[in-house]
């Protein structure tokens, strides 16, 4: 009979955003040391990602070219994997990747978009790749229940789901995974195994009409990731990305005349904070 898992109680939050010092500090690292970071992604998100982790410092590298996935994922200062990028990549080269990266020691993000819409068999493989043993998971709220054994109620790859009923489900995944769970939404939750939360308030409700916004997110996840030690840190450095995230929007919002204009600015204003630009 499988061992019941604890129940996960919820720590007391803390909240941070972009101006907490250690946030700071960690986006100093990200800008001077520009690691170089892998991801699998599909071809929707890509352009994104790519320009968003030029923005905040980083040097991208992606998709799953012969050679890729066993050379990049063990030579990156860390890697992201959307399961997304099944759409037009292989789960052999997610899987060579992620072999590579462990042996190694490459800390990576995985994504799992679009789990609990009810394909049983695209579930099933990002179960698979779950298996492999990811330093942060980061999705909405339905994708988070789902992976964590829940109900689906995902609708494609937007959330049906609150925040307030994914952080249960959130905290026995980071418990029984071992790893740092982001769950993104009006306001981000980032989970631990031993119970701590942290939230990060603000963004805008612009930034979910951006497609790829949340993919690119696990790149920045992993950047902050590439220039942090092992250990307790690792949790800050997840906050950071949120919290970068999280600024970026406020800013690009400002001055936005609808989606497309947010989503220039919204990277102009990332390497704005990062001062790439």
């Amino acid at each position: 009979m499988r061992e019941k898992e604890p129940r996960q109680m919820p720590a007391h939050p803390v909240f941070m955003d972009y101006d907490t010092p250690a946030c700071q500090a960690v986006g100093q690292r990200i800008r001077a040391g520009a690691p170089f970071v892998y991801g699998l992604t599909n071809y929707v998100a890509a352009p994104l990602s790519a320009n968003v982790l030029l923005a905040v410092g980083a040097a991208p590298a992606i998709g799953a070219a012969p050679g890729w996935p066993d050379g990049f994922g063990a030579r990156a200062g860390a890697m992201w994997v959307n399961a997304a990028g099944l759409i037009n990549g292989s789960v052999e080269d997610m899987r060579t990747a992620i072999a590579a990266a462990n042996t190694a020691g490459v800390p990576w993000v995985l994504d799992p978009v679009a789990m609990g819409a009810g394909v049983a068999g695209y579930d099933a493989l990002i179960r698979t790749l779950a298996a492999g043993g990811p330093a942060v998971i980061r999705g909405n709220a339905s994708e988070i229940m789902a992976l964590a054994g829940g109900v689906g109620t995902a609708r494609g790859v937007e959330t049906t789901a609150t925040i307030a009923q994914a952080v249960p489900s959130g905290l026995m995944l980071a418990h029984r995974q071992k790893a740092i769970v982001a769950i993104s939404g009006p306001e981000d939750h980032i989970l631990t195994p031993d119970g701590q939360q942290v939230v990060i308030p603000g963004g805008h409700r612009l930034l979910a009409t951006v497609t790829g916004a949340g993919c690119a997110l696990g790149g920045v996840i992993a950047a902050a990731l590439a220039v942090t030690p092992v250990g307790p840190e690792r949790l800050m450095a997840v906050a950071t990305a949120h919290a970068l995230y999280a600024r970026a929007a406020e800013m690009a919002a400002r001055n936005a005349q609808g989606t497309a204009s947010f989503a220039t600015g919204f990277v102009d204003a990332l390497s704005q904070l990062q001062q790439v630009a």
